[in-house]
């Protein structure tokens, strides 16, 4: 596996992320930390996080990933194996991109993953409301503090991301190095039109969420009938289930045969050979999932496979 880094950070990670997410919901204490030993110990090294991580759930609160991944940190002793990402900003507790509200919740974050340093904080959505100048700026005392190494902007519109970089300029402050958009093989308008732009013309990280659109491109999921196997997924999924995503699978099934691989290393595989891509982020609930999903990152496709799955997800 060859390392990327995070945009100028100087951060390298290898290229393909683990999805904390599921962390204290579809995955509990146990099994979360067999997926974080089996993850580590395939070389992989990118823990994709967030303070708001699982309060979607009956009974969560928020914050469960973020303790869970900080007591595995503490047991294991892999801290200095491991690059932590988590993010601010959505989590009703600490709501927006205020000075303020950066503070305490770093300050939190920093608690709940018994860790004094978070390698890659996000900005976990934008916030309209604050100036840019004052988010860029609380971002910068907090890298001064010692408390952030780099940070990362998600589920940013080109334009926005475009000016935060021109505040950066302007007032000397830290840019953010990396982009978290959803990409995936059924979903590549949004941000191939306008941020792929961007994003190589200014030299940044990307590290795409929804890399597997919830679990559709596993092949598990190609008919109505098949959402029944998970009701969680079932309104997440049943969205690609026309004619474009069928072909999509259709196209992962070809290569996949040809590779001896499975629909998902391919499609990860898609990603990973994608200019500007530095880690796909994928998650897993099982130690087996976790070395399915790390095959995709010695899988090499041929230039005639990427076609195949250009021309198929166009």
């Amino acid at each position: 596996m060859g390392k990327h880094h995070l945009g100028r950070s100087g951060i390298p990670v290898q290229p393909l992320a683990l999805g904390g997410n599921v962390f204290g919901w579809s995955a509990d204490e146990p099994t979360s930390f067999a997926v974080l030993d089996a993850f580590v110990d395939t070389g992989l090294n990118l823990i994709d996080t967030a303070d708001v991580y699982s309060a979607w759930i009956p009974g969560n609160h928020g914050g469960e990933s973020e303790t869970i991944l900080g007591k595995w940190l503490a047991r294991s002793g892999k801290r200095d194996q491991v690059v932590i990402a988590t993010k601010v900003g959505k989590w009703p507790k600490h709501r927006g991109l205020s000075p303020a509200n950066i503070q305490a919740a770093v300050d939190e974050s920093l608690q709940r993953l018994r860790t004094d340093m978070i390698d890659l904080y996000f900005a976990h959505e934008d916030d309209p409301s604050v100036p840019l100048a004052d988010t860029l700026g609380a971002f910068a005392r907090l890298i001064e503090q010692g408390k952030v190494r780099a940070i990362g902007a998600s589920n940013y519109s080109a334009a926005r991301l475009s000016e935060a970089f021109a505040t950066s300029a302007k007032h000397g402050l830290p840019r953010y190095e990396v982009l978290q958009p959803e990409y995936n093989l059924v979903a590549r308008k949004d941000y191939e039109s306008e941020l792929e732009p961007l994003i190589r013309k200014e030299q940044i990280g990307v590290t795409c969420y929804y890399a597997l659109a919830s679990g559709f491109l596993t092949g598990k999921y190609r008919s109505e009938a098949d959402l029944g196997k998970s009701a969680a997924r079932a309104k997440s999924v049943g969205k690609y289930l026309n004619g474009h995503g069928l072909r999509v699978l259709a196209a992962l099934d070809d290569v996949a045969r040809r590779h001896a691989a499975t629909p998902a290393q391919v499609a990860l595989a898609w990603l990973i050979a994608r200019p500007g891509i530095s880690a796909p982020i994928a998650s897993a609930t099982s130690v087996a999932q976790v070395k399915e999903l790390a095959g995709a990152t010695k899988l090499k496709l041929a230039p005639d496979d990427i076609a195949h799955l250009d021309q198929a997800s166009a």
